[in-house]
């Protein structure tokens, strides 16, 4: 059983534990019939940052922690929001990447708290959407993550 699901079990409405699971349903039900696509997570010194990883598996993604393999690379930083990721991140690009190529930068705020089931979800929803536009649209496009392209 992953975490995520451990989080929805733990909590207490059963209302809420069978919205969340629909909503990660949805998210599991579909990518079943998508290609999974290779993305690197980096932090705001161009490292690669692993820690999201059963969230992206979840999400259809395929982790990878060479920039160059990766079709999106997506910056994200402890405790930083979007404008500091908007101000560290063109430094950081490297226009051989495919990601780069193609505007396949994403940039995502640390906003998430993912010891607690309803943000851990919406961080699966929000990962699906960032990876595989037109298949999957939450809204928080703009709030919690960007496309960034230059």
């Amino acid at each position: 059983m992953s975490v995520l699901n451990e989080l929805i079990i733990a909590e207490n409405s059963e209302e809420l534990r069978d919205a969340l699971q629909e909503r990660l349903d949805i998210v599991e039900h579909k990518i079943k019939f998508i290609d999974k696509v290779p993305v690197c997570f980096l932090d705001t010194e161009g490292n690669p940052d692993i820690s999201l990883a059963p969230f992206a598996m979840m999400s259809g993604a395929v982790l990878t922690t060479q920039p160059a393999e990766a079709v999106y690379v997506i910056f994200r930083e402890p405790e930083k929001a979007l404008d500091d990721l908007m101000r560290t991140v063109p430094g950081l690009l490297d226009d051989a990447w495919p990601a780069v190529q193609y505007n396949r930068v994403c940039l995502l705020a640390d906003d998430y708290k993912l010891n607690k089931a309803e943000d851990a979800v919406a961080l699966v929803e929000d990962l699906a959407e960032m990876t595989h536009p037109g298949h999957f649209i939450f809204g928080y496009e703009g709030d919690k993550w960007i496309r960034f392209t230059i």
